[in-house]
C-alpha cells in the first residue's frame, strides 16, 4: 500500500482546527506538523487540542517556529488557514512551495489573487513552477457558491443576460479573526469608520469572484463597485466569540456589482451576521441567472460556512497534488468531490 499523504496545518483557529480534525477523519492523511503562533497551543500535541484520541497521525507538537517543519522532504500538502489577504499568506506560501509542498490556503484572496496582486501573483506561479508544486486558495465564498457554481450553471445557457447571485448566512460558527473584519460588536458610527479606514473588511471575495467571472466568460467589466452597510440587531445576540448589544451591528451587508456597458452584468448580494434567526432571518443561497434559459436556484437554508469551508479546502487535497504545477484556480481543477475512500487510491504516484 502507498504511505499516507503527509500534511501540515498552519493556523489552528475555527477553521484550522476544523480542517486538521477533518483531515485526520480521512483514510489515508497524517499530519506531521502543526504550526500556530498562539502560546496556548506551542507545545502541546495536536491530538490533545483538537480532542482526538493519540494515535500516530495526529500526536505532532505544535510549533511556533515553521522552520522546524517546513523542510524539504517533510510534508506532501501545506494547509495554511491564517489570514484572509494574499500579502500576508505570500512569505507562508513561498516557505512552503520552496520546500517543495502542495499548497492550499482559506485566504480569501487567493481564490483569484490577480484581482489584486497580478504581480505576486506571476511570482507564485513562477514559485510553484520552479518547485513542481501547486497552489490553491479555496472555500466555500470565494471558491464555490457565489463563482463557481454561477460559472457552472452557466453551461447549459446558450446565452446571458445578467446574474443575480445572493447568499445570507449566518457566522456564528466562525473565529475572533472573522468578527473583526465584519465589524461584529462594533457601534453603528465605529463600523461606518472602520469601513473608511479598512478596519471593516467586510466578506473578502467580491472582486475575486468577479475576476473569476471575467476569465471564464472571456469578458472585461469596464466597472466594479462595491458597498457595505451595518446589521443592526434589536435584540441581543451571541456567539462563544462576541456578544452584541441591541442597536450595535450584527453584521456587515455587501453589495457588489460588475457592469459590462452600460449595464450591470453581476449582481452580488451578500449579507452576514451572527445568529439571524433571533430576529425571523431565514438563511439561504439564491442565483439567478437571466438567459436562454433562465435559470433559478434556491438552496435553503444556506450552505454552512464552516464545515463546507473545512470541508472544500481538504477534498480540494488530492486534485491539487494531481495538478501540474503552477498557481491555481478552482477554475483550472477538476469538479470538486467529497473523499469518501481512501486519499491514496486517487493520488497519483509521486516522483
Amino acid at each position: 500500500m502507498k504511505r499516507k499523504i503527509k500534511v501540515i496545518t498552519w493556523g489552528l483557529g475555527s477553521m484550522g482546527s476544523g480542517i486538521a480534525k477533518m483531515i485526520l477523519g480521512k483514510k489515508g492523511f497524517t499530519i506531521v506538523g502543526a504550526i500556530d503562533m498562539d502560546p496556548n497551543k506551542v507545545g502541546k500535541k495536536l491530538c490533545n487540542i483538537l480532542d482526538l484520541e493519540e494515535n500516530d497521525d495526529n500526536c505532532c507538537i505544535v510549533t511556533d517556529k515553521p522552520e522546524q517543519v517546513i523542510k524539504k522532504g517533510f510534508a506532501d500538502v501545506c494547509m495554511i488557514a491564517t489570514a484572509s489577504f494574499t500579502k500576508v499568506v505570500f512569505p507562508l506560501i513561498k516557505m512552503a512551495a520552496e520546500a517543495g509542498m502542495d499548497v492550499v490556503t482559506t485566504a480569501e484572496e487567493m481564490s483569484y489573487p490577480k484581482a489584486l496582486d497580478p504581480e505576486l501573483s506571476e511570482e507564485m506561479d513562477k514559485i510553484a513552477k520552479e518547485n513542481k508544486v501547486s497552489i490553491l486558495g479555496t472555500g466555500v465564498n470565494p471558491g464555490f457558491i457565489m463563482d463557481l457554481i454561477v460559472i457552472a450553471l452557466t453551461g447549459v445557457c446558450d446565452n446571458v443576460d445578467n446574474i443575480n447571485v445572493a447568499r445570507i448566512n449566518d457566522l456564528a460558527c466562525f473565529g475572533k479573526a472573522v468578527m473583526v473584519e465584519q465589524g461584529i460588536g462594533l457601534k453603528k458610527e465605529e463600523f461606518i469608520e472602520g469601513v473608511k479606514n479598512d478596519t471593516v473588511a467586510g466578506h473578502v471575495g467580491f472582486l475575486q469572484s468577479f475576476g473569476m467571472f471575467e476569465e471564464a466568460f472571456n469578458v472585461k467589466f469596464n466597472d466594479v463597485k462595491q458597498e457595505k452597510e451595518p446589521i443592526l440587531t434589536t435584540v441581543p445576540r451571541s456567539t462563544e466569540i462576541v456578544s452584541v448589544k441591541p442597536g450595535d451591528v450584527a453584521g456587515c451587508r455587501q453589495l457588489g456589482y460588475a457592469s459590462l456597458g452600460d449595464k450591470v452584468f453581476v449582481k452580488m448580494e451578500h449579507p452576514q451576521q451572527i445568529r439571524p434567526e433571533l430576529e425571523n432571518v431565514g438563511t439561504g443561497d439564491y442565483i439567478t441567472i437571466n438567459g436562454d434559459p433562465k435559470i433559478d436556484l434556491q438552496i435553503k437554508p444556506e450552505i454552512p460556512g464552516g464545515i463546507a469551508t473545512i470541508a472544500i479546502c481538504v477534498n480540494m487535497i488530492p486534485l491539487v497534488m494531481n495538478s501540474t504545477p503552477g498557481l491555481k484556480t478552482m477554475l483550472d481543477l477538476p469538479v470538486p468531490r467529497a473523499i469518501i475512500g481512501d486519499v491514496r487510491d486517487i493520488v497519483n504516484d509521486r516522483e
